[in-house]
């Protein structure tokens, strides 16, 4: 490769790292600011919030796969047992996520949910050394174990159930998935379309009693229930475009955006108390996440080519 073909070869990589970085901030952004829209529409039961998530996202997803000319590609990986059987099993576990988190904005609960997110990628270490035999660097195990007194002091004043249930079915999420070796976009498509069933026949229920709030409430409402699908599947895509040009270096920093952008959220926006309790317990797991951040900073330079 001659001289000025390698200059620009450098040059296409930055411009492709400067997009992963935006792509990167939108998705996590997006994601951060999460709790302004399901608070938006709190008024609905929570149930029925994550029924029209699931419809709406389905319907979207599966428009989405055939305009990216990806049909075979997601009827292979329905075809292939192994993937199909792993994907159930993440399916309730992405169900039972998004219940959750839904419940927790509807009653003034997001500060957990913030909670949950910034303990996830400790959860996703611990994990891995659990099930995977991932072998744990001194830094993992200071920060897993930081992380760990900082839950067990929020659990001494009171169990923080949502948080952990965040933390641990995101987890065992990512884990499956990680095993699974399935895109983003074909993964949650098939996710949502095994709850689809589900989740239209429960809208069908719900709108043959007269219950449902679609249509019924008011125009702004059954609008921002329409939007559910969109709020899922754009940082879904902006997500992966970023991975595709950034290092799980980059991502790993980025993804500290949308916990915090839900505990400033929940202490600024919308008044949650945060006790001391809560101050001692959130010090030492952000203490966690630099000590985590710093080893994974060390860990990617030394793995990084020389020359």
């Amino acid at each position: 490769m001659t001289q000025a073909a390698a200059d620009v070869a450098r040059l296409d990589a930055r411009a492709e790292a400067r997009l992963g970085v935006l792509f990167g901030l939108g998705a996590y952004g997006l994601w951060g600011v999460f709790p302004l829209y399901f608070k938006a529409i709190a008024q609905v039961p929570a149930l029925e919030v994550l029924a029209h998530r699931i419809v709406w996202s389905v319907l979207l997803l599966v428009a989405l796969v055939l305009l990216q000319r990806r049909g075979r590609a997601l009827l292979r990986v329905l075809a292939h047992w192994p993937t199909a059987l792993a994907l159930a099993t993440t399916t309730v576990l992405i169900a039972l996520n998004w219940f959750v988190f839904i419940w927790a904005v509807a009653n003034n609960h997001v500060l957990q949910s913030s909670l949950g997110y910034f303990i996830n990628p400790l959860v996703n270490v611990l994990l891995g050394f659990v099930f995977l035999r991932e072998r744990l660097r001194r830094g993992q195990v200071l920060a897993v174990a930081l992380a760990a007194v900082g839950v067990g002091l929020r659990t001494w004043h009171q169990v923080p159930w949502i948080a952990l249930v965040l933390a641990g079915s995101f987890g065992f999420y990512g884990l499956l998935r990680k095993v699974a070796r399935v895109d983003a976009l074909l993964g949650l498509t098939v996710e949502t379309a095994l709850l689809a069933p589900w989740a239209a026949g429960y809208l069908l229920y719900l709108g043959a009693r007269g219950d449902g709030a679609f249509g019924a409430v008011s125009p702004k409402l059954t609008i921002l229930l329409l939007l559910a699908g969109v709020i899922t599947a754009v940082p879904l895509l902006w997500f992966t475009h970023a991975a595709k040009r950034l290092t799980l270096t980059t991502l790993g920093f980025l993804q500290y955006l949308a916990p915090t952008g839900h505990f400033l959220l929940a202490v600024l926006a919308f008044g949650e108390p945060f006790t001391r309790h809560d101050v001692l317990s959130f010090a030492l797991i952000w203490s966690a996440l630099g000590i985590y951040s710093a080893d994974a900073v060390q860990r990617g330079r030394q793995l990084a080519p020389v020359g």
